[in-house]
């Protein structure tokens, strides 16, 4: 843990105590799409730019922190406000049909204006989000605020669950996600739920069977559920979901 980035944003208490605990990527995983992705694709320099910086960050040859901050970079330079980008997300963007049932994290403040419309206000404010932020200036402009700004993720994901292992009775820990975004976390959870979407964008899983690193690929949160509740119900164990 001496090596962890050093966050600029206050994280959760660590739920001590707890036999299991699921951490998940927000943006195209807990939603159908990407709100990141949408609003480079329809408010910034495209699709096709878009996907060349994921290619690139899976390649090496970039990290996702700079990718990232170029994606954002070009809806702000178009002149596109925050609360702009807020209300078209909150119109266009939807909830993965499955996580209502399952739910027991993009940018904060997104996350929160999405989630709130979807879930409603009570419900949004009981799900601890851990995100990168957003500085808002004075003439309108915005730019990402990144939770490990040392770190080639930006936000690396990984220390929301490096420090459950550091307890004496560390719970079996559960992470979803779907995207480049979410390499960092990719090979530190227990068991690695990896969404597959119809529209071809499955990064995290090419990365993942590029490194052997042993997932279950799940549509959406209703087909997830029930191999959760297998692992929780003591009905399976995570070694044999993966097949060890």
């Amino acid at each position: 843990m001496s090596s962890a980035p050093q966050s600029t944003l206050p994280y959760p208490p660590i739920h001590a105590g707890k036999k299991f605990v699921a951490l998940s990527d927000w943006d195209g995983t807990i939603t159908t799409r990407d709100s990141n992705d949408y609003l480079t694709d329809n408010l910034g320099y495209g699709k096709e730019k878009r996907r060349q910086g994921n290619f690139d960050v899976l390649a090496g040859r970039m990290t996702f922190r700079d990718s990232f901050r170029e994606m954002l970079e070009s809806v702000t330079a178009a002149g596109h406000t925050f609360e702009e980008c807020k209300e078209v997300l909150r119109r266009e963007i939807k909830l993965d049909p499955g996580f209502k049932e399952f739910y027991a994290c993009g940018m904060a403040p997104l996350i929160r204006a999405v989630l709130s419309n979807l879930v409603g206000e009570e419900s949004a404010n009981e799900i601890e989000i851990i995100a990168n932020d957003v500085d808002i200036h004075p003439d309108g402009k915005w730019e990402i605020k990144y939770r490990h700004p040392s770190s080639g993720f930006g936000h690396d994901k990984s220390q929301a669950i490096l420090p459950y292992r550091d307890l004496a009775e560390p719970p079996t820990l559960f992470f979803f996600g779907d995207g480049v975004s979410d390499i960092s976390a990719a090979k530190h959870a227990d068991l690695l739920f990896v969404k597959v979407k119809g529209d071809g964008e499955n990064d995290l899983s090419s990365y993942c069977t590029r490194e052997g690193i042993k997932h279950v690929l799940f549509e959406d949160f209703s087909k997830a559920l029930p191999v959760i509740q297998s692992v929780v119900a003591g009905k399976q164990t995570v070694a044999e979901v993966l097949g060890a």
